[in-house]
Protein backbone atom coordinates (compact mmCIF):
# COMPACT_ATOMS: atom_id res chain seq x y z
CA UNK A 1 0.00 0.00 0.00
CA UNK A 2 1.53 3.28 -0.93
CA UNK A 3 -1.13 5.68 0.48
CA UNK A 4 -4.26 6.13 1.48
CA UNK A 5 -6.89 4.46 -0.94
CA UNK A 6 -8.42 7.98 -2.00
CA UNK A 7 -11.36 6.88 -4.76
CA UNK A 8 -14.78 8.11 -3.25
CA UNK A 9 -16.54 5.22 -4.99
CA UNK A 10 -13.70 2.70 -3.62
CA UNK A 11 -13.54 3.82 0.17
CA UNK A 12 -17.59 4.51 0.09
CA UNK A 13 -17.89 0.38 -1.50
CA UNK A 14 -15.17 -0.49 1.40
CA UNK A 15 -17.22 0.82 3.89
CA UNK A 16 -20.46 0.09 2.61
CA UNK A 17 -19.90 -3.21 3.03
CA UNK A 18 -20.22 -3.68 6.56
CA UNK A 19 -23.79 -3.39 7.30
CA UNK A 20 -24.85 -5.24 3.88
CA UNK A 21 -22.53 -7.99 5.34
CA UNK A 22 -24.00 -7.02 8.60
CA UNK A 23 -27.44 -7.76 7.41
CA UNK A 24 -26.05 -11.30 5.37
CA UNK A 25 -25.03 -12.30 8.85
CA UNK A 26 -27.78 -11.68 10.70
CA UNK A 27 -30.01 -13.63 7.91
CA UNK A 28 -27.79 -16.58 8.04
CA UNK A 29 -28.11 -16.61 12.12
CA UNK A 30 -31.94 -16.30 11.54
CA UNK A 31 -31.87 -19.21 9.31
CA UNK A 32 -29.60 -21.31 11.33
CA UNK A 33 -31.98 -20.50 14.73
CA UNK A 34 -35.19 -21.63 12.14
CA UNK A 35 -33.34 -24.99 12.28
CA UNK A 36 -32.63 -25.64 15.92
CA UNK A 37 -29.41 -23.48 16.02
CA UNK A 38 -28.80 -22.43 19.54
CA UNK A 39 -29.46 -18.70 19.61
CA UNK A 40 -26.52 -17.74 22.11
CA UNK A 41 -24.02 -19.00 19.99
CA UNK A 42 -25.49 -18.28 16.80
CA UNK A 43 -25.36 -14.29 18.26
CA UNK A 44 -21.84 -14.76 19.43
CA UNK A 45 -20.40 -15.99 16.22
CA UNK A 46 -22.42 -13.20 14.09
CA UNK A 47 -20.93 -10.06 16.63
CA UNK A 48 -17.07 -11.73 16.04
CA UNK A 49 -17.16 -12.13 12.55
CA UNK A 50 -18.94 -8.40 12.60
CA UNK A 51 -16.22 -6.97 14.84
CA UNK A 52 -13.31 -8.99 13.06
CA UNK A 53 -15.08 -7.57 9.64
CA UNK A 54 -15.61 -3.96 11.08
CA UNK A 55 -12.16 -3.12 12.00
CA UNK A 56 -10.45 -4.61 9.42
CA UNK A 57 -12.11 -2.49 7.17
CA UNK A 58 -11.37 0.50 9.34
CA UNK A 59 -7.67 -0.07 10.11
CA UNK A 60 -7.07 -0.69 6.53
CA UNK A 61 -8.48 2.63 4.79
CA UNK A 62 -7.42 4.66 7.60
CA UNK A 63 -7.93 8.21 7.25
CA UNK A 64 -11.22 9.01 8.94
CA UNK A 65 -12.53 5.53 9.01
CA UNK A 66 -9.31 4.41 11.31
CA UNK A 67 -10.34 7.65 13.53
CA UNK A 68 -13.38 6.97 13.90
CA UNK A 69 -12.54 3.58 15.52
CA UNK A 70 -10.43 5.02 17.39
CA UNK A 71 -12.51 7.57 19.11
CA UNK A 72 -15.06 4.59 19.69
CA UNK A 73 -12.38 2.06 21.52
CA UNK A 74 -12.78 3.94 24.71
CA UNK A 75 -15.98 3.30 24.91
CA UNK A 76 -15.23 -0.70 24.97
CA UNK A 77 -15.48 -0.34 28.56
CA UNK A 78 -19.78 0.14 27.89
CA UNK A 79 -20.08 -2.87 25.76
CA UNK A 80 -21.93 -5.72 27.94
CA UNK A 81 -19.68 -8.72 28.86
CA UNK A 82 -21.60 -11.23 26.45
CA UNK A 83 -20.46 -8.99 23.64
CA UNK A 84 -17.34 -7.33 24.88
CA UNK A 85 -14.96 -9.84 23.32
CA UNK A 86 -14.84 -10.08 20.06
CA UNK A 87 -14.92 -6.42 19.96
CA UNK A 88 -12.47 -5.65 22.20
CA UNK A 89 -9.62 -6.99 20.57
CA UNK A 90 -10.61 -5.58 17.42
CA UNK A 91 -10.93 -2.29 19.23
CA UNK A 92 -7.37 -2.48 21.03
CA UNK A 93 -5.37 -3.13 17.54
CA UNK A 94 -6.77 0.16 16.29
CA UNK A 95 -5.28 2.07 18.69
CA UNK A 96 -1.96 1.95 17.70
CA UNK A 97 -1.73 -0.92 14.20
CA UNK A 98 -2.74 0.03 10.40
CA UNK A 99 -0.78 -1.33 7.38
CA UNK A 100 2.05 1.06 6.57
CA UNK A 101 2.88 2.91 3.84
CA UNK A 102 5.64 2.23 1.00
CA UNK A 103 9.38 3.28 1.24
CA UNK A 104 9.05 4.93 -1.89
CA UNK A 105 6.03 7.15 -0.32
CA UNK A 106 8.03 7.67 3.09
CA UNK A 107 10.50 9.31 0.52
CA UNK A 108 8.63 11.15 -1.43
CA UNK A 109 6.53 13.17 1.45
CA UNK A 110 10.05 13.94 3.15
CA UNK A 111 11.38 15.25 0.14
CA UNK A 112 8.25 17.36 -0.32
CA UNK A 113 7.79 18.16 3.03
CA UNK A 114 12.11 18.79 4.68
CA UNK A 115 13.64 19.03 0.76
CA UNK A 116 15.58 16.65 -0.77
CA UNK A 117 18.18 16.96 1.60
CA UNK A 118 16.39 15.55 4.67
CA UNK A 119 18.51 12.64 5.46
CA UNK A 120 21.09 15.19 6.68
CA UNK A 121 18.77 16.35 9.28
CA UNK A 122 19.73 12.53 10.54
CA UNK A 123 22.74 10.49 11.48
CA UNK A 124 19.77 7.45 11.36
CA UNK A 125 16.04 7.27 10.03
CA UNK A 126 14.42 3.75 10.55
CA UNK A 127 12.61 2.74 7.07
CA UNK A 128 10.15 0.50 8.53
CA UNK A 129 7.77 2.56 10.82
CA UNK A 130 7.66 1.71 14.84
CA UNK A 131 3.90 2.77 14.99
CA UNK A 132 1.05 3.67 12.99
CA UNK A 133 -1.91 6.19 13.13
CA UNK A 134 -5.37 7.05 11.73
CA UNK A 135 -3.65 10.05 9.44
CA UNK A 136 -0.18 8.97 9.70
CA UNK A 137 3.15 6.99 10.45
CA UNK A 138 5.52 6.92 13.05
CA UNK A 139 9.30 6.03 11.84
CA UNK A 140 12.18 6.08 14.72
CA UNK A 141 15.41 8.54 13.85
CA UNK A 142 18.09 9.69 15.64
CA UNK A 143 18.43 13.56 14.42
CA UNK A 144 21.67 15.12 13.60
CA UNK A 145 22.26 16.23 17.40
CA UNK A 146 21.95 12.94 18.66
CA UNK A 147 18.31 13.32 20.52
CA UNK A 148 16.80 9.90 19.14
CA UNK A 149 13.11 11.48 17.85
CA UNK A 150 9.84 10.63 16.49
CA UNK A 151 9.09 11.43 12.69
CA UNK A 152 5.51 11.30 11.95
CA UNK A 153 4.60 11.17 8.17
CA UNK A 154 1.57 11.95 6.55
CA UNK A 155 -0.38 9.73 4.35
CA UNK A 156 -0.64 10.65 1.08
CA UNK A 157 -4.25 11.36 0.25
CA UNK A 158 -5.40 11.84 3.88
CA UNK A 159 -7.35 14.93 3.38
CA UNK A 160 -9.35 13.52 1.19
CA UNK A 161 -9.77 10.12 2.63
CA UNK A 162 -11.40 12.04 5.76
CA UNK A 163 -14.18 13.72 3.95
CA UNK A 164 -14.93 10.95 2.15
CA UNK A 165 -15.14 8.44 5.18
CA UNK A 166 -16.79 10.84 7.49
CA UNK A 167 -19.64 11.70 4.86
CA UNK A 168 -19.97 8.05 4.55
CA UNK A 169 -19.76 7.25 7.81
CA UNK A 170 -22.21 9.63 9.21
CA UNK A 171 -25.35 7.57 6.81
CA UNK A 172 -24.41 4.53 8.75
CA UNK A 173 -24.40 5.73 12.76
CA UNK A 174 -27.02 4.04 13.71
CA UNK A 175 -24.89 0.67 13.17
CA UNK A 176 -22.05 2.07 14.92
CA UNK A 177 -24.23 3.04 17.64
CA UNK A 178 -24.57 -0.58 19.21
CA UNK A 179 -20.86 -0.85 19.39
CA UNK A 180 -20.48 2.61 21.92
CA UNK A 181 -24.35 2.21 24.32
CA UNK A 182 -22.99 5.10 26.01
CA UNK A 183 -22.23 7.27 23.41
CA UNK A 184 -24.13 9.60 21.10
CA UNK A 185 -22.16 8.77 17.59
CA UNK A 186 -23.57 11.32 15.41
CA UNK A 187 -22.54 14.05 17.34
CA UNK A 188 -18.90 12.42 17.81
CA UNK A 189 -18.59 12.72 13.75
CA UNK A 190 -19.77 16.08 13.27
CA UNK A 191 -17.59 16.80 15.53
CA UNK A 192 -14.56 15.01 13.79
CA UNK A 193 -15.72 16.40 10.77
CA UNK A 194 -15.51 19.89 12.20
CA UNK A 195 -11.63 19.19 13.49
CA UNK A 196 -10.76 17.38 10.68
CA UNK A 197 -8.63 20.39 8.59
CA UNK A 198 -7.00 21.57 11.92
CA UNK A 199 -5.80 18.16 12.18
CA UNK A 200 -4.16 17.93 8.55
CA UNK A 201 -1.86 20.77 9.01
CA UNK A 202 0.96 18.88 11.72
CA UNK A 203 2.37 22.81 12.24
CA UNK A 204 -0.83 23.07 14.31
CA UNK A 205 -0.66 20.02 16.08
CA UNK A 206 2.95 20.98 16.75
CA UNK A 207 2.12 24.56 18.00
CA UNK A 208 -0.34 22.94 20.13
CA UNK A 209 2.59 20.35 21.76
CA UNK A 210 4.92 23.18 22.13
CA UNK A 211 2.29 24.52 24.68
CA UNK A 212 1.40 21.49 26.32
CA UNK A 213 5.14 20.37 26.42
CA UNK A 214 6.24 24.32 28.34
CA UNK A 215 3.20 24.17 30.59
CA UNK A 216 4.47 20.57 32.02
CA UNK A 217 7.73 21.37 31.53
CA UNK A 218 10.29 18.80 34.11
CA UNK A 219 7.59 18.18 35.73
CA UNK A 220 7.33 15.27 38.10
CA UNK A 221 3.90 13.17 36.61
CA UNK A 222 3.63 14.32 33.30
CA UNK A 223 5.87 13.90 30.11
CA UNK A 224 5.49 15.75 26.82
CA UNK A 225 8.10 15.39 24.73
CA UNK A 226 9.53 18.30 23.29
CA UNK A 227 8.39 19.69 19.14
CA UNK A 228 12.07 19.64 17.14
CA UNK A 229 10.78 20.31 13.72
CA UNK A 230 7.27 20.53 11.84
CA UNK A 231 5.96 21.00 8.26
CA UNK A 232 2.26 20.44 7.24
CA UNK A 233 2.99 17.12 6.86
CA UNK A 234 5.38 15.73 8.97
CA UNK A 235 6.44 16.45 12.52
CA UNK A 236 9.74 15.26 14.46
CA UNK A 237 9.42 15.38 18.67
CA UNK A 238 11.66 13.61 20.78
CA UNK A 239 11.65 9.58 21.19
CA UNK A 240 9.95 8.32 24.17
CA UNK A 241 10.25 4.49 25.52
CA UNK A 242 7.41 2.98 27.83
CA UNK A 243 4.68 0.65 28.50
CA UNK A 244 1.27 2.02 26.66
CA UNK A 245 -1.74 1.50 28.58
CA UNK A 246 -3.49 -0.96 26.26
CA UNK A 247 -0.47 -3.31 27.75
CA UNK A 248 -1.48 -2.64 31.14
CA UNK A 249 -5.20 -2.56 30.55
CA UNK A 250 -4.06 -6.50 29.21
CA UNK A 251 -1.67 -7.76 31.98
CA UNK A 252 -0.71 -5.00 34.23
CA UNK A 253 -0.45 -5.24 38.19
CA UNK A 254 -2.92 -3.75 40.53
CA UNK A 255 -0.55 -1.29 41.41
CA UNK A 256 0.22 -0.04 37.78
CA UNK A 257 -3.87 -0.15 36.87
CA UNK A 258 -4.05 2.14 39.94
CA UNK A 259 -1.25 4.09 39.38
CA UNK A 260 -1.66 4.87 35.43
CA UNK A 261 -5.03 5.80 36.19
CA UNK A 262 -4.06 8.06 38.78
CA UNK A 263 -1.43 9.80 36.50
CA UNK A 264 -4.16 9.98 33.94
CA UNK A 265 -6.65 11.21 35.82
CA UNK A 266 -4.61 14.09 36.78
CA UNK A 267 -3.19 14.70 33.26
CA UNK A 268 -6.70 15.49 32.53
CA UNK A 269 -8.18 17.78 35.13
CA UNK A 270 -4.82 19.97 35.22
CA UNK A 271 -4.15 20.56 31.77
CA UNK A 272 -7.17 23.25 31.30
CA UNK A 273 -5.99 25.38 34.23
CA UNK A 274 -1.81 24.62 33.71
CA UNK A 275 -2.30 24.74 29.47
CA UNK A 276 -5.17 26.10 28.86
CA UNK A 277 -5.86 23.23 26.46
CA UNK A 278 -7.56 20.19 26.74
CA UNK A 279 -5.68 16.83 25.26
CA UNK A 280 -8.81 15.84 23.27
CA UNK A 281 -7.93 12.64 21.46
CA UNK A 282 -8.42 9.94 24.49
CA UNK A 283 -7.47 6.50 23.69
CA UNK A 284 -5.07 4.11 25.42
CA UNK A 285 -3.02 4.56 22.17
CA UNK A 286 -2.12 8.07 23.29
CA UNK A 287 -0.65 7.14 27.02
CA UNK A 288 2.54 5.38 28.05
CA UNK A 289 4.07 4.62 31.74
CA UNK A 290 7.95 5.56 31.73
CA UNK A 291 10.58 3.74 33.46
CA UNK A 292 10.78 7.22 36.12
CA UNK A 293 6.90 6.65 36.52
CA UNK A 294 5.77 9.61 34.55
CA UNK A 295 2.92 9.43 32.45
CA UNK A 296 4.09 10.10 29.18
CA UNK A 297 1.15 12.09 26.18
CA UNK A 298 1.50 12.25 22.57
CA UNK A 299 -0.73 13.46 19.67
CA UNK A 300 -2.18 16.53 20.24
CA UNK A 301 -3.68 17.08 16.77
CA UNK A 302 -6.93 17.21 18.58
CA UNK A 303 -6.55 19.81 21.40
CA UNK A 304 -9.50 22.15 22.73
CA UNK A 305 -8.81 25.55 23.84
CA UNK A 306 -9.55 26.74 26.97
CA UNK A 307 -8.33 29.45 27.83
CA UNK A 308 -9.86 30.52 30.92
CA UNK A 309 -9.25 26.79 32.72
CA UNK A 310 -12.12 24.27 32.65
CA UNK A 311 -15.75 25.66 32.87
CA UNK A 312 -17.02 26.53 36.12
CA UNK A 313 -20.10 25.29 35.78
CA UNK A 314 -19.09 21.68 35.43
CA UNK A 315 -17.85 21.73 38.75
CA UNK A 316 -20.88 23.20 39.98
CA UNK A 317 -23.11 20.50 38.44
CA UNK A 318 -21.18 17.90 39.85
CA UNK A 319 -21.10 19.73 43.61
CA UNK A 320 -25.36 20.23 43.13
CA UNK A 321 -25.84 16.70 41.85
CA UNK A 322 -23.40 14.92 44.82
CA UNK A 323 -25.25 17.16 47.38
CA UNK A 324 -28.50 16.34 45.61
CA UNK A 325 -29.69 20.21 45.14
CA UNK A 326 -31.94 18.98 42.41
CA UNK A 327 -33.93 22.45 42.64
CA UNK A 328 -30.65 24.16 42.00
CA UNK A 329 -29.41 21.37 39.45
CA UNK A 330 -31.84 22.10 37.68
CA UNK A 331 -31.94 25.53 37.33
CA UNK A 332 -28.40 25.51 36.63
CA UNK A 333 -28.82 23.59 33.75
CA UNK A 334 -31.31 26.25 32.52
CA UNK A 335 -29.23 28.95 32.49
CA UNK A 336 -26.64 27.30 31.19
CA UNK A 337 -28.70 25.33 27.83
CA UNK A 338 -28.35 21.99 29.20
CA UNK A 339 -31.90 21.76 29.25
CA UNK A 340 -34.09 22.27 25.93
CA UNK A 341 -36.52 25.24 26.21
CA UNK A 342 -39.77 23.80 25.34
CA UNK A 343 -39.07 20.60 28.22
CA UNK A 344 -41.13 20.05 31.62
CA UNK A 345 -38.61 18.57 33.28
CA UNK A 346 -39.17 18.24 37.07
CA UNK A 347 -35.76 18.56 39.39
CA UNK A 348 -36.24 14.93 41.26
CA UNK A 349 -35.77 13.18 37.21
CA UNK A 350 -32.75 15.35 36.82
CA UNK A 351 -31.16 14.55 40.35
CA UNK A 352 -32.02 10.78 39.11
CA UNK A 353 -30.39 11.09 36.05
CA UNK A 354 -27.07 12.97 37.05
CA UNK A 355 -26.91 11.47 40.35
CA UNK A 356 -25.39 8.01 39.87
CA UNK A 357 -22.85 9.61 37.16
CA UNK A 358 -21.49 11.40 40.36
CA UNK A 359 -20.50 7.80 42.23
CA UNK A 360 -16.57 8.69 41.57
CA UNK A 361 -16.76 11.59 43.35
CA UNK A 362 -18.76 10.16 46.61
CA UNK A 363 -16.07 8.58 48.30
CA UNK A 364 -12.25 9.35 48.96
CA UNK A 365 -11.27 6.61 46.27
CA UNK A 366 -13.84 5.02 43.59
CA UNK A 367 -13.21 2.08 41.88
CA UNK A 368 -13.75 2.54 38.17
CA UNK A 369 -14.65 -0.68 36.71
CA UNK A 370 -15.90 -1.72 32.99
CA UNK A 371 -19.36 -2.91 35.21
CA UNK A 372 -19.95 0.53 37.04
CA UNK A 373 -19.81 1.89 32.91
CA UNK A 374 -21.77 -0.36 31.80
CA UNK A 375 -24.50 -0.48 34.33
CA UNK A 376 -24.70 3.90 33.47
CA UNK A 377 -24.66 2.66 29.79
CA UNK A 378 -27.68 0.81 30.18
CA UNK A 379 -29.66 2.83 32.54
CA UNK A 380 -29.63 6.07 30.13
CA UNK A 381 -30.11 3.90 26.75
CA UNK A 382 -32.89 1.17 28.22
CA UNK A 383 -35.70 2.97 25.84
CA UNK A 384 -38.04 1.70 28.57
CA UNK A 385 -36.13 4.18 31.61
CA UNK A 386 -37.40 7.11 33.17
CA UNK A 387 -33.67 7.95 32.69
CA UNK A 388 -33.54 7.59 28.93
CA UNK A 389 -36.75 9.96 28.03
CA UNK A 390 -34.95 12.25 30.92
CA UNK A 391 -32.00 12.02 28.60
CA UNK A 392 -33.78 13.06 25.50
CA UNK A 393 -35.10 16.31 27.19
CA UNK A 394 -31.37 17.91 27.99
CA UNK A 395 -29.21 19.46 25.43
CA UNK A 396 -25.49 19.05 25.46
CA UNK A 397 -24.44 23.06 23.74
CA UNK A 398 -21.78 23.15 21.42
CA UNK A 399 -19.13 24.66 23.69
CA UNK A 400 -19.34 21.81 26.26
CA UNK A 401 -19.64 18.83 23.39
CA UNK A 402 -15.89 18.30 23.45
CA UNK A 403 -15.17 18.61 27.05
CA UNK A 404 -18.09 16.08 27.66
CA UNK A 405 -16.32 13.39 25.17
CA UNK A 406 -12.96 14.12 26.49
CA UNK A 407 -14.09 12.95 29.75
CA UNK A 408 -16.01 10.33 28.85
CA UNK A 409 -13.17 9.29 27.15
CA UNK A 410 -10.63 9.41 29.76
CA UNK A 411 -13.49 7.30 32.17
CA UNK A 412 -13.72 5.18 29.35
CA UNK A 413 -10.30 4.20 29.84
CA UNK A 414 -10.21 4.37 33.79
CA UNK A 415 -12.83 1.15 33.81
CA UNK A 416 -10.57 -0.26 31.28
CA UNK A 417 -7.60 0.00 33.74
CA UNK A 418 -10.17 -1.54 36.81
CA UNK A 419 -8.24 1.48 38.56
CA UNK A 420 -8.95 3.19 41.70
CA UNK A 421 -8.68 6.67 42.07
CA UNK A 422 -8.40 9.25 43.94
CA UNK A 423 -10.94 11.51 41.66
CA UNK A 424 -12.30 13.70 44.35
CA UNK A 425 -9.13 14.84 45.72
CA UNK A 426 -8.12 15.23 42.33
CA UNK A 427 -11.28 17.22 40.91
CA UNK A 428 -11.62 19.29 43.99
CA UNK A 429 -8.06 20.53 43.57
CA UNK A 430 -8.50 21.46 40.00
CA UNK A 431 -11.97 21.64 39.00
CA UNK A 432 -13.79 25.26 39.71
CA UNK A 433 -17.04 25.01 41.12
CA UNK A 434 -16.82 21.41 42.69
CA UNK A 435 -14.83 22.96 46.22
CA UNK A 436 -14.95 26.64 46.26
Amino acid sequence: MTDIPRWAAHRTAKLASVPLSVAGRVAAGWGKRITGGDADQINAEVSARTAEQLFAVLGQLKGGAMKFGQALSVFEAAVPDDMAGPYREALTKLQSAAPPMSEASVRRVLDEQLGRAWRDRFTHFEEVPAAAASIGQVHRAVWHDGREVAVKIQYPGADEALRADLRQLMRFSRLFQSLAPGAEIKPLLTELQDRMVEELDYRTEADNQRAFAAAFADDEQVLVPRVVASAPKVMVTEWVTGTPYAEIITAGTREQRDEAGRLLGEFHYSSPARAGLLHADPHPGNFMMVEDGRIAVIDFGAVAKLPDGPPRTMGRMLRLALEDRADELLELLRADRFVHTDSELRAEDVQAYLGPFVDPVRTERFHFTRRWMQSQAERVGDLRSPEFRTGRSLNLPPDYLLIHRVTLGATGILCQLDAEVAAREIISHWQPGFAD
